[in-house]
């Protein structure tokens, strides 16, 4: 089986491609990234015969739809609104699609594709990280096992970092959404958007976790879940978090900045030069992302710093 890895170099994919350079099933596994020399980087440290790097611009299709022919499948690590057009590309290639999420909205027009996949022959499979990703796994499993679901409450819980680390766990284009995007609930059969950082409740987990402020997110599971499950009765569906698995110190830093304004989009004047504030903001919080080598090292034999867990009920 071969398998392309689109930003197979950045902080995800190169997990993936790790994991998948491991399986027997697998015989190739393509690191598909525009940064070159931190491709090499992943591929020199995952150390298996199996990976091979290619350079792709995800701008260019007919380029992207020539990496992925004589692929089984594509596998997107990169930013979730680059979701759509790389599923076009695995029609027009014959190669089957999986993502780590779309952050509700782009999930929402990415299921409209569902028909088209289904002629091709392919599967497209939907938010597959950890979160979307486990839960949907999780609410499945009971579902199967229920007459009626009346709600899918998600708690992602992870372990608080000290106040000063203000490290980001995953891709900051993301984080940055989920700071400031209203969170997407479904209520009595609507879709119904919420204020961020809002209808905190306590939630217990299994140790070492235990009590922790949970609150709302925008997040992908919230817009498949309830059409999966609509004819066994669901009425609610959210998905919350306690601060995404940031410090609340550093979530309240940014959140200065984003009262600022540093979240827009439209671009501003800046010596003569136009400047999106989002943009610098995100290129500016990246530096603070744990480095790949820090991810791709082998566990270490004390208990893990990082520690989440995810309850779906």
């Amino acid at each position: 089986m071969k398998i392309v890895v689109l930003g197979g170099a950045g902080k995800m994919g190169c997990i993936a491609v790790q994991d998948l350079a491991g399986d027997s099933r697998v015989s190739e596994v393509v690191i598909a990234d525009r940064d070159m020399a931190q491709a090499r980087t992943v591929a020199e440290i995952i150390g298996s015969d199996k990976v091979a790097i290619r350079q792709v611009d995800l701008n260019d299709h007919d380029a992207l739809v020539g990496l992925l022919q004589g692929a089984d499948t594509c596998l997107n690590a990169t930013v979730y609104y680059t979701n759509l057009p790389v599923m076009e590309a695995c029609l027009e290639a014959g190669a089957c699609y999986t993502d780590l999420g779309g952050l509700f909205h782009t999930t929402r027009k990415q299921l409209k594709l569902s028909d088209r996949f289904a002629e091709a022959g392919a599967s497209a499979v939907l938010g597959m990280g950890s979160a979307p990703g486990v839960p949907n796994i999780q609410a499945r499993y009971a579902a199967d096992r229920l007459d009626t679901v009346e709600y899918i409450h998600i708690y992602d819980g992870i372990k608080p970092p000290p106040p000063d680390d203000v490290r980001f766990p995953y891709a900051v284009p993301t984080i940055v959404e989920e700071l400031t995007e209203p969170p997407m609930v479904y209520r009595d059969g609507e879709f119904v958007a919420c204020q961020p950082l809002t209808e905190f409740e306590d939630y217990w987990f299994a140790p070492p976790l235990g009590l922790l402020p949970m609150h709302l997110s925008l997040h992908s599971e919230v817009a498949t879940l309830p059409v999966s499950f609509r004819a066994k009765g669901v009425k609610e569906c959210f998905f919350k978090i306690n601060y995404w698995g940031m410090a609340p110190e550093a979530v309240k830093k940014v959140g200065v900045l984003v009262d600022f304004g540093f979240a827009e989009r439209d671009a501003v004047d800046v010596k003569g030069q136009p400047v999106a504030p989002r943009d610098m903001l995100v290129a500016m919080m990246s530096d603070y992302v744990p480095s790949t080598t820090e991810l791709l090292a082998p566990p270490k034999k004390q208990p893990p710093d990082w520690v989440k867990e995810i309850v779906t009920e």
